[in-house]
């Protein structure tokens, strides 16, 4: 009897355990991962999280969606387009989410969320877009002036599970 009720209080520490860990909030309050943009248009890439980690590289683009995968108060571990991982100051990310077109075929934006909808524009490739909303596998993104409604996963920035290992 007695090594029944050991068992099960060690099952109930250790599943209280995961889900301290699982409900462990970050330093910004925010979940991780989740999307961003780079706020300038130059951004030092590091190696990690202080600006006495070697410099990795330069973003040079003012609104590239990345994807947050860790942090700290006050730095971001951020997964790029290309696949890159790196740390950037908070302070060089912005809560504004964009997207961009990673195809060498320009994305078709509709006049609205259905495929035999009329087209509404172009997403170039390499283009970047704001995104407005995603809704049942089709997000609204603006661009130039032009709104329109693209398959999610056209788009680079709307996955919502971690794009870099």
């Amino acid at each position: 009897m007695r090594a029944l009720r050991v068992a099960i209080a060690l099952v109930l520490a250790a599943s209280a355990g995961v889900a301290l860990a699982a409900d462990r909030p970050t330093p910004s309050g925010l979940p991780v991962p989740r999307y961003v943009s780079l706020k300038f248009d130059t951004v030092n890439a590091r190696a990690g999280p202080g600006d006495d980690h070697r410099l990795l590289w330069i973003y040079h683009a003012r609104g590239l969606p990345v994807q947050v995968v860790a942090e700290t108060v006050e730095w971001r571990r951020v997964c790029d387009p290309q696949g890159g991982l790196a740390w950037v100051h908070r302070r060089t990310t912005d809560g504004r989410r964009m997207v961009m077109n990673l195809s060498s075929d320009p994305v078709v934006l509709h006049r609205s969320a259905k495929p035999a909808s009329r087209t509404a524009a172009l997403l170039n490739s390499r283009a970047l877009a704001a995104l407005d909303r995603c809704t049942k596998g089709w997000c609204r993104v603006r661009a130039d002036g032009a709104t329109g409604w693209a398959a999610a996963n056209e788009l680079w920035g709307t996955a919502p599970e971690s794009q870099c290992r």
